[in-house]
């Protein structure tokens, strides 16, 4: 569990965490479900990592290390997936 990596990156005004292992061109994206953390997933990243792919894992908004919305109650679904995440994927220089 010592090979994964943990980092902020800025969304907005949000700090959102991300689990990150591996290198290479190949990225599987994992996404948690609620509620929990990205630390479902951490087996399955150790596995993908060994076989040459990078695999990251991030926190959503309000969970685990990342920053909670000023106004949770507003949050949408829309919000996390194409605001957080979209984001998050430009802020680690991810292209498509």
């Amino acid at each position: 569990m010592d090979q994964i990596q943990h980092k902020f990156v800025h969304v907005g005004s949000l700090k959102l965490h991300v689990a990150d292992i591996g290198t290479g061109p190949n990225v599987v994206v994992f996404l948690h479900g609620f509620p929990e953390i990205w630390y479902s997933w951490r087996h399955q990243m150790i596995t993908l990592a060994g076989a040459g792919f990078r695999a990251i894992a991030p926190d959503y908004r309000g969970y685990g290390l990342s920053d909670p919305p000023s106004e949770p109650e507003k949050a949408t679904f829309s919000d996390i997936v194409i605001s957080d995440l979209c984001g998050m994927l430009h802020a680690l220089d991810l292209s498509r």
